[in-house]
């Protein structure tokens, strides 16, 4: 009853402020994007779809099971033309992806102002019955957009038939995990009544599991969809920032196995395609993370520069954990090897062994190339050189 009520006011609140929310949007989105604010949504039909866009998710959470917001012709027809919109600027799935993760973000900062003006201290299970609301809502018009972003290069679909089922192979397993996870925690909170420590744990439980399944969403789609693209989407990026960001997601994780995370402060600016470094960034720390050796009373991971020249810069990853021997160090850019399947139980982790071969494709589109020394015991560092600005068409 208290998550309809509360569904229903903050729904018709978001409907009332879609004027507002949409102008948040496009400063955050001006903020984020490589784009002019002008450039963003170029033309007055375009900006007009904003506010029935938010609009749309407002009366979504009012009737949530009156009909499914991807089956609403009209919103799900201004979703497209944001595809095709971006599809006409050359922008790339990562930053349609990112579009989105601010809208929601903006929506979730609103109904925590609206519970807050309201004077209302919501239970964990009625917050997290609005924070799916919400996440439905969007990740239908995501998925619309993206599609339609998608579907303007079909042409080339037929020879990445056997990418996308590999991928999709890899991306069914690795969600498997953090989805039994949350589900198993919904149906905890479901029945936890008086414990507000319990509630609060179980609570923390999902959010770090739908972070982590955002995060393997994001990277899959980045590798797999960015490869549909006609040409790269460079932009002139700050590593410092990126190195930045990267630890943001992984924090949580990295504090929980005592892992301490640093960047040299004085990583240079590259012109790239982001999508791809910043997925090979994921993947070498959270796999650092993974890998920390227990027995150590001090762990870390840290990305600094090795030097740069007007042609190309270097990164490194070091880490001071398991490592790895000098026998398997060509194997494990290989799919589905695995460096300590064997440990998986003391260790408390999982995986396919498709985290390192992701980072050499990917760095070998970049047109770099990674390198890898390690030692068992006393941890690993990937070296990745890549060229600092594209080559000329």
């Amino acid at each position: 009853m208290i998550a309809a009520s509360f569904g229903d006011a903050v729904g018709r609140r978001i409907q009332t402020e879609r004027i507002a929310l949409s102008s948040r949007w496009l400063d955050a989105l001006t903020v984020r994007l490589p784009l002019g604010p002008n450039e963003v949504f170029p033309t007055a039909q375009l900006l007009d779809h904003i506010p029935e866009i938010v609009r749309e998710i407002g009366a979504y959470l009012c009737a949530p099971a009156q009909e499914e917001i991807s089956a609403n012709s009209v919103v799900i027809l201004k979703a497209r033309e944001l595809g095709l919109l971006r599809h006409a600027q050359r922008a790339s799935v990562h930053q349609l992806l990112h579009e989105y993760e601010l809208l929601a973000n903006i929506l979730f900062e609103f109904i925590a102002e609206e519970s807050q003006r309201l004077g209302l201290e919501l239970p964990a299970a009625v917050a997290f019955d609005i924070a799916q609301r919400v996440n439905r809502a969007v990740c239908a018009l995501m998925q619309t957009t993206v599609d339609t972003f998608i579907s303007e290069y079909t042409s080339t679909i037929e020879q990445h038939t056997s990418r996308l089922q590999s991928f999709n192979q890899m991306l069914n397993h690795e969600l498997r995990n953090p989805l039994g996870t949350i589900q198993f925690a919904a149906h905890l909170l479901e029945k936890e009544d008086g414990d507000r420590d319990a509630r609060v744990k179980l609570v923390a439980m999902i959010k770090r599991n739908i972070d982590r399944a955002v995060m393997i969403t994001r990277s899959a789609g980045q590798i797999v969809f960015g490869k549909l693209a006609d040409a790269p989407s460079h932009q002139e990026v700050e590593l410092q920032s990126m190195a930045e960001e990267v630890f943001r997601q992984l924090r949580d994780v990295a504090n929980e196995r005592g892992v301490e995370l640093r960047a040299s402060g004085n990583l240079p600016s590259a012109v790239v395609d982001p999508g791809k470094l910043e997925l090979v960034l994921l993947n070498l720390v959270s796999n650092a993370i993974k890998y920390s050796d227990p027995g150590k009373p001090h762990r870390f991971v840290e990305v600094v520069a090795d030097g740069a020249t007007d042609d190309e810069h270097t990164l490194i990853v070091r880490d001071n954990g398991l490592g790895i021997p000098e026998p398997a160090h060509d194997a494990v850019f290989q799919r589905f090897h695995r460096a300590h399947a064997d440990r998986d139980a003391e260790l408390g982790v999982d995986g396919l062994g498709m985290g390192l071969t992701i980072v050499q494709e990917c760095v070998r589109e970049l047109g770099g190339r990674v390198r890898l020394e390690s030692h068992p015991g006393r941890g690993s560092t990937f070296y990745i050189t890549i060229p600092a600005r594209p080559a000329a068409a």
